[in-house]
């Protein structure tokens, strides 16, 4: 089996019966460490920015947008939901056209769409254009956000794709506690459309970024072919993995957890304790400064000491942030709860992002790019339909109950799939057949 499946390319033994088996022929260059610039290492950062900055750049005009566009709150939070949505299905179609046409190609063509429905975001006249433009700059974003990962997977193994991962968590935080800041700080001096103005140049940097430094990471003769047969067997093959499955759906439920804390607490924060939208954005600071400690935090733990046990931390951590939001609502506990709470629940979902992204890809050089697809869909998707379920009541009672349920969920997905796998896996390819995954590679 070391023959088929180094194991350098497994940091945990996941899937033993089912990774060593598929992956026959691991000899490519996917599977070995290539050397990496600092400024394409820094190009690929930048891409993880696309999804923090889509959402929390405007949220502390959020209210205002509302107002304007004559809305109602669950109406307006559905241009947050749009935007998940997109961003999650955005990586479901941009990971497999990398697999197969490689990562530069679809990246040029997400950021140039970005730039220009940023533009259209800002024109829309009303709340229903502005959602359905929202959606389309999702979709576009999630280019960024699925190559930055499958990319990471193409030059980095072992230890390093751990580091990676934490440094990718950590700088979704700091992008997380800049976006808030500088929306409130815009906020002052232009209203909501500058805000999407200002969201397109931001793309435009990026943009010249890419074209100047980003080179290809996965060579011409590394790539799949086979079109969509080749992506409905390599879907099924990941489905297949007890592990990978588990990771997915763990991400999934704490994300939709953090994304209800996005969509419900400028609300809570600035409604019912009534915060500024500059102090809204410093309080939402503090807990993304938590997320970026805790996530460069955690990618050390899960090298040094354990995956699993970073993940069931991290686990624990947004289970007992999320009590404590319930607990606020039920007995009207002061300000100072609230935020503790959502900073020990925030916290702890970037503990779980770099052990939860090992564990998915680690397994997957050959199709990295479709198995990022997943944790996006499962990381956008969960917290886009969460989103909107914190603006059907008043208060902090939605935002505690939307959020213990999702932890909660969270957590049974890790006792039923992560810290208990399947002894065997689902069959595939055999050691002695030709080497179907690599057809045309």
């Amino acid at each position: 089996m070391s023959r088929i499946c180094p194991i350098s390319e497994r940091p945990t033994p996941k899937n033993e019966g089912n990774v060593s088996s598929i992956s026959t022929p691991v000899t490519s260059p996917t599977a070995r460490p290539q050397a990496v610039g600092r400024a394409l290492a820094v190009v690929l950062s930048l891409l993880t920015v696309f999804g923090p900055i889509s959402m929390d750049l405007y949220l502390p005009v959020l209210p205002a947008l509302t107002t304007e566009l004559r809305s109602t709150t669950s109406t307006a939070q559905l241009t947050i939901t749009a935007c998940l949505l997109g961003l999650g299905f955005g990586q479901l179609v941009a990971g497999p056209l990398s697999d197969r046409f490689g990562r530069r190609r679809p990246l040029l063509i997400g950021v140039v769409a970005y730039v220009a429905v940023s533009l259209l975001c800002a024109a829309s006249p009303t709340v229903e254009t502005l959602i359905a433009a929202r959606f389309v700059q999702g979709l576009a974003g999630g280019v960024g956000v699925v190559i930055a990962q499958a990319a990471g997977r193409d030059l980095y193994s072992g230890g390093r794709l751990l580091r990676y991962y934490g440094r990718l968590t950590v700088l979704g935080g700091l992008a997380a506690i800049v976006g808030p800041v500088i929306g409130g700080q815009l906020a002052s001096v232009t209203d909501w459309r500058g805000i999407f103005v200002f969201l397109a140049a931001v793309g435009a940097a990026i943009l010249v970024a890419c074209l100047l430094i980003f080179r290809e990471t996965l060579p011409a003769d590394q790539r799949g072919s086979g079109g969509l047969t080749r992506t409905g067997r390599d879907m099924r093959r990941l489905l297949g993995d007890r592990v990978f499955l588990g990771a997915v759906l763990v991400t999934g439920f704490v994300n939709a957890a953090l994304f209800a804390y996005l969509s419900g607490a400028t609300f809570v924060l600035q409604g019912v304790y009534g915060l500024s939208p500059q102090g809204y954005s410093y309080a939402f600071g503090l807990n993304s400064l938590g997320f970026m400690v805790f996530g460069f935090t955690a990618g050390r733990t899960s090298e040094r000491w354990s995956e699993k046990g970073t993940l069931l931390v991290g686990i624990a951590m947004c289970v007992a942030g999320a009590g404590g939001l319930l607990a606020t609502a039920a007995l009207h506990l002061p300000l100072a709860a609230v935020v503790l709470s959502l900073l020990t629940m925030v916290s702890g979902v970037a503990v779980t992002t770099p052990p939860t992204t090992s564990l998915a890809l680690a397994g997957y050089p050959d199709i990295a790019g479709t198995a990022s697809s997943f944790l996006g869909v499962a990381r956008f998707a969960f917290g886009g339909l969460s989103a909107p379920l914190v603006g059907l009541g008043t208060g902090v009672l939605p935002l505690g109950l939307v959020t213990i349920t999702a932890t909660v969920l969270g957590a049974l997905a890790y006792l039923v799939t992560v810290r208990r796998p399947a002894r065997t896996s689902t069959p595939a390819v055999s050691v002695d057949a030709p080497p179907r995954t690599r057809v045309g590679r």
